[in-house]
């Protein structure tokens, strides 16, 4: 492996779209109300993107230093743990991230609030920032103790789809929690592909998951049930604001995420890889064919 690859392996481009897609949800909720700002979308969406990047090299520094990422290790060979990228590398690179994230969110601040909703937005910029390092570093990482599934679900769709909503239209409303919901839910079953490949190295080094604790077959259980409450969630808000056929077009990714759950039914955690980057693409296609649907709607 190369030094370029190395790093491209540790900054695990194929996230980039799930990261997207909780902002393209917040994005067309507010173009739902005509709301929507491209600049604001713009600075929005780097931000998301710096976070996750910053997300995905603290993991790779947090678990080589847990000695997660061993020899042993099923999912893709990371730079530290070939010894392509140092440790002191690595927490530049950490460090470099965490600064243009906090960068592209004070630009997103000043741009987009004023007064409390600065402090406050502000604030869940900061503790965003803490939750990408805390999943696998420090002394006790919560990703180690199974609130990796919690933390997912809550800043991939709570935080993420509302937060957006918010920055565009400067308010609120109850009815979007749940196609913030539906996209929490899909980035837990993101997260849940992630731990059910690498069940057995976090076994053996004590990496607790809600995958580790619960076992194989329950886990994929789990992953058909957030997949299907996702699609329940997001129904009930289509059906709660349905005005045209249009707004079904979402409905396209049905056939897609029952291919996935079929295939995840059967697979072995060792092959199960291939199926985060589907998901994670899926994910996406279903908020802009949800997005879609939305600005048809106005044509008609």
């Amino acid at each position: 492996m190369s030094k370029t690859q190395a790093w491209l392996s540790s900054l695990r481009l194929r996230t980039l779209p799930l990261a997207l897609s909780c902002i393209g949800m917040g994005s067309f909720l507010a173009a739902e109300y005509r709301l929507f700002n491209l600049k604001i979308f713009l600075l929005i969406a780097a931000t998301a993107i710096f976070l996750q990047i910053l997300s995905n090299l603290a993991n790779d520094y947090g678990d080589a230093i847990h000695g997660a990422d061993n020899a042993e290790r099923v999912g893709p060979k990371r730079g530290l743990q070939n010894g392509e990228i140092s440790l002191p590398q690595m927490r530049n690179a950490i460090i470099l991230c965490a600064l243009l994230a906090f960068g592209a969110g004070i630009t997103l601040l000043y741009t987009a609030t004023s007064g409390y909703g600065f402090i406050f937005f502000l604030v869940l910029g900061l503790l965003c920032i803490a939750a990408a390092i805390m999943y696998t570093m420090g002394k006790k990482p919560y990703g180690y103790s199974g609130l990796g599934d919690i933390s997912v679900f809550l800043f991939f769709g709570i935080v993420g789809v509302a937060g957006t909503f918010h920055l565009h239209t400067h308010g609120f409303k109850a009815d979007i929690l749940l196609p913030a919901s539906a996209l929490g839910f899909l980035s837990a079953g993101v997260l849940n592909i992630n731990n059910m490949r690498d069940i057995h190295g976090d076994a053996a080094t004590g990496k607790k998951t809600i995958v580790v604790r619960m076992g194989i077959d329950q886990a994929k259980k789990y992953h058909f049930a957030l997949i299907v409450l996702a699609f329940v969630f997001i129904s009930l808000y289509t059906d709660a604001h349905y005005t045209s056929p249009y707004q079904l077009l979402y409905l396209v990714t049905a056939p897609i995420f029952f291919i996935h759950l079929k295939g995840i039914m059967k697979e072995q955690p060792a092959s199960m890889d291939k199926y985060l980057k589907q998901l994670s693409l899926t994910t996406l296609l279903l908020v802009l064919t949800f997005g879609i649907g939305i600005l048809m709607q106005f044509n008609v």
